[in-house]
This record gives structure tokens, sequence and C-alpha cells, in this order.
């Protein structure tokens, strides 16, 4: 087990979809992929739908059925598989699917007909992002196939989807780029004779910087869990409530005086008669090696920088020659009482969804 604690403010995750909520005339799709962002499927859903998120977003198959046998009976999409797709359990669940390429679409059709129901469908279409989604010229031949199916009677097109690749940097012209691309999409699953009514777009930062690209729904991730998708704006300036907080304990002091190289490699000395803290949890729990002498962390409600290497389960901390800090002192790496997931993001080299992720795979587990 992590000596970490990673808890979870399920009250801020309703707060913060509200305010999100609040923020459109579109409906309100909660991503609540990669387990919530590491805080928890089942409960950041439930938080989410208690601050009117109408549907619920998530990346793999098994976390639809997982809201499913949890209870969850409002609307719920899934979009990453390949042609091994559980079609069948998903149709069975009501959980909308999407689709973009034909050997996808053949395996939902065959799971159709022999359930001898109905899939609903979403179109992913790829308007410059290159990841998932059909290509503009491939589009075509997938909505005449997706028509075909739909007179068939096996799946019911109901939306067409993208995703935008600089929306966290408003302003960016392949925003405006790939909008056009995706009414072009639009008008083409127009012209197959498809009544598509869910169309979406939107994720967190186009939800709060883009009301024109609103569409039917959004699809805020980051944003659901206090975090803002702008790298240059605090959550707090959208009203945002970071809803994990990290901690972990001191389980030693010591006085050393100037000149003392801490930890592997000596890559940090003390400049004076000081007192170092040592923190019981390292790389082995989650804590970035790269967070070495640059990361923040938080004891008694000063903020202190981590001091010399961090190592396999233990980092040091020049807390200053004049601390009170002691052993059994709670020592936040981020989240309620200390820095953020951006501040912790920014010293790592890395970004504050990868932050959230690496730290959630600890939740809920005891100090040990």
């Amino acid at each position: 087990m992590s000596r970490l604690r990673v808890s979870v403010d399920y009250a801020a995750i309703t707060a913060n979809v509200r305010t999100l909520v609040a923020s459109t005339d579109a409906a309100v799709m909660a991503v609540v992929k990669a387990d919530a962002y590491g805080h928890g499927l089942i409960e950041a859903a439930a938080a989410a739908r208690g601050g009117g998120a109408t549907w619920l977003g998530v990346a793999q198959p098994h976390e639809a059925l997982a809201l499913r046998a949890a209870g969850d009976g409002g609307p719920i999409f899934t979009w990453l598989y390949g042609p091994e797709v559980p079609a069948g359990d998903l149709i069975d669940a009501g959980v909308d699917l999407s689709v973009a390429s034909a050997p996808v679409l053949d395996a939902i059709v065959a799971a159709a007909r022999q359930r001898g129901r109905q899939a609903r469908l979403h179109i992913a279409v790829d308007t410059g992002l290159a990841r998932e989604g059909c290509t503009l010229d491939d589009l075509p031949a997938l909505l005449d196939a997706v028509a075909q199916a739909e007179r068939d009677g096996t799946v019911h097109a109901v939306g067409l989807w993208s995703h935008l690749a600089w929306a966290d940097q408003p302003g960016h012209p392949t925003i405006d780029v790939q909008a056009q691309a995706f009414h072009h999409a639009l008008e083409a699953a127009a012209a197959a004779g498809l009544n598509i009514t869910i169309r979406h777009l939107a994720n967190s930062a186009c939800t709060l910087t883009r009301p024109d690209l609103h569409f039917d729904l959004v699809r805020p991730g980051i944003a659901v869990y206090g975090v803002a998708p702008m790298p240059d704006r605090a959550g707090n300036a959208w009203s945002l409530t970071p809803a994990m907080t990290v901690s972990a304990r001191v389980i030693l002091t010591k006085q050393v005086g100037a000149g003392q190289g801490v930890s592997y490699g000596h890559t940090y000395t003390t400049s004076q008669a000081t007192t170092l803290a040592l923190v019981d949890a390292g790389y082995a729990d989650g804590v970035f090696r790269s967070a070495s002498n640059v990361a923040p962390v938080a004891i008694g409600g000063q903020v202190y920088t981590i001091s010399g290497r961090v190592c396999m389960d233990q980092f040091v901390v020049d807390v200053g020659p004049h601390s009170t800090v002691r052993a059994g002192d709670e020592v936040v790496l981020f989240g309620a009482g200390g820095p953020s997931a951006t501040d912790w993001a920014n010293a790592a080299g890395t970004i504050d969804y990868e932050v959230l992720c690496r730290f959630g795979v600890l939740r809920n587990k005891e100090a040990c």
C-alpha cells in the first residue's frame, strides 16, 4: 500500500458541474473516463449527476457497463474500442455507441441483429486531431453504411461528434478550422438522410470559452474535477474547486548544519543551519522523480520545496532553521490547504491531467 493519502471532495465535483451547467444552454456530458480522472468512477459519476450532468461519458466500454451495474440509469456514451467491442452487452445496457469505421459498424450491426434491438450511434469524425474518428474523405462511405443499417432497423444514428486539438489555447486558428470541418460533416450526414439530433464538439476549454460551439451537448472533463483546462488560467477564474487532495506525513525531523548535502547525489545543499523533514512517500508511491528540487508541498499551511532527489519511498524538505514542523505533521502535495495539481504539473514537466490520474490510482488506500 502507498503511504500517500488521496482524498476526494465529491461535493466539489457537484458544484463544478453546476457551474458548467450554468455556463451553457446545451446539455452537459460529464466525462468520467479513466476512473473519473482518478477520482473514482461510481462516486464521481453520482456527484456529477447531482450537479446536473444529463450525460456521462467514458472512453472504455467496461466503465459504461460498470456505471449501469452501479444503478446509473441516465444517458451514457462510450467511444474507444475496435471491432472487438462488446456491442451486445452495451446495447442491452442502453449505452450509446460511437462508430468511426466500417469494421466497428459491422460488429455493432451484428450484435444488434443478435439481440433484436437497435443500437444508438454517434458518428465520430476526425476534424483535425488525427486521433479517433473517421476522416472527411472516408466519411461519405461510412455515412451511407450507417444510413443503410438504419433503414434495416439495426441502428439509430442520433449523434455526430468530434474532438478539438487546441481548445486549451483560445483563439488558436485550428479551432475554427475544425469547427468548419465539423459543419461539413453535419451537412454530409444530412445529405445521407440521417437525422442527427445530438451534435457535440466542445471539451472543457471550449465549454468555458466558445459558446458558439456548444451545439446540443458539451463534454467537459478536467473542469469537472476543478482544474482549469487552460494552462494560464486558474480554476478559480471559472469558480471551479479542485476535488482531489494528496497528502503524506512527516516521519522524522533533524537539525543539520550549513553545507549539508541532501539525498542521493547531493543535488541540494543547505545554505544555513536548518531543519530537515523526512516524508515517507516516493516514486514507488507515485511521486514524480522529476519533482526533485522543484515541486512544492505544504506543511502547516507553509509552502516549501522538495529538497534533493525524490527517492523510491521518501523525500526530504528543508523547513528552515526556526521550524516547528514535527513528526506526524501532514504534508499536502496538492489540494486543499496546499499547492495545486497544476503547480505540480509545472514543476514535474507534465500536465495536471497526468498528475490527477497518477495519484488517483492510490485513491481510498489507507496509509500504512
